[in-house]
């Protein structure tokens, strides 16, 4: 209940057009006997919170037949949820620590923009990518929306780090592990993905400017002291857009618009990105034949897995 789950979500060919009626696993089944009578639900029990429309079960129906399922908040109530003890434990570990330092660094709320976004996108692209019968969940999305900004962060940062490469390292042994592990069987990797994606592209929009860049622009404090007293307003840095909108863009520099526009343009291309994933996911359903390695290796069928079982 409450997963990605593609079928709960759109019109699926081999669903919709099937020639005879799907039966379901029931979601409060203590059996995986697809035979037997108390394991055999309808697509609207499976999916709950409500159902969704009933297939027409009929060949040649078109896709864009209406009603259609349309649980679009299985974008988002996957967040909080997880598949056992062990996946919400290494996700709890990874954000009591890395994800505990930015908040601190950026504050709540611009790290909760970043966490819900990169786990809304990491979705998005699994629902365009992954095997249609994945039920994805977990906040590993928005965690590697945190692992983007911290890598950002170093970057910004590195000749001011006592020492960088391990930072690096550290971040780089973290990334792969992870990505390695998606590739594993049922695992949906595109959420992965799409959440550093996602982390990449906001970062660029509310992490702080590099610090060679502060120093040209004479904006000389570190970024975690410029909320505190004594920190920009002390330097006579330009005061900030709520309190003086007009103050704050007076005597910018050229460099300091120019990075602006660079966060300007990431924040339209992340955008767009989003709405065509959307678009695709609910109109135009266009996929690649290779994308699926991104998430399985090619060996034993493990690509097959999760692929949805459909009587023909």
């Amino acid at each position: 209940m409450g997963a990605r789950f593609v079928p709960c979500m759109h019109n699926l060919d081999g669903i919709q057009n099937a020639a005879q009626p799907i039966p379901w696993p029931c979601p409060s089944s203590k059996s995986t006997d697809a035979n037997l009578p108390e394991n055999q639900c309808t697509l609207s029990q499976l999916c709950g919170f409500g159902g969704v429309p009933e297939p027409a079960y009929r060949p040649g129906t078109p896709l864009d037949t209406q009603p259609a399922p349309n649980q679009w908040y299985r974008f988002i109530i996957p967040i909080f949820m997880h598949a056992g003890l062990i996946h919400i434990g290494f996700n709890m570990l990874l954000q009591l620590t890395l994800g505990r330092d930015m908040e601190k660094s950026i504050g709540s709320i611009r790290f909760f923009l970043v966490y819900m976004s990169a786990g809304i996108f990491g979705f998005v692209m699994g629902g365009n990518f992954a095997a249609t019968g994945i039920a994805s969940t977990g906040a590993s999305g928005s965690l590697f929306g945190v692992i983007a900004l911290t890598l950002l962060d170093l970057l910004y940062s590195w000749k001011d780090r006592v020492n960088p490469v391990k930072d690096l390292a550290f971040i780089i042994l973290d990334v792969v592990i992870s990505f390695v592990l998606g590739l594993l069987p049922g695992l949906d990797n595109f959420s992965h993905i799409g959440g550093f994606l996602m982390g990449l592209g906001l970062g660029v929009c509310v992490l702080h400017s590099p610090n060679s860049l502060r120093r040209r622009i004479g904006e000389d404090v570190p970024y975690a002291n410029s909320q505190v007293s004594g920190g920009f307003a002390a330097q006579g840095t330009p005061p900030s857009f709520v309190k003086n909108p007009i103050g704050f863009f007076k005597g910018r520099k050229p460099l300091w618009w120019a990075w602006w526009l660079i966060r300007a343009g990431a924040l339209v291309v992340v955008l767009v990105v989003f709405i065509l994933l959307l678009n695709n996911f609910y109109v135009y359903r266009v996929t690649c034949s290779w994308c699926k390695y991104l998430s399985c290796l090619p060996v034993s069928n493990w690509c097959d897995i999760g692929n949805l079982q459909l009587p023909s």
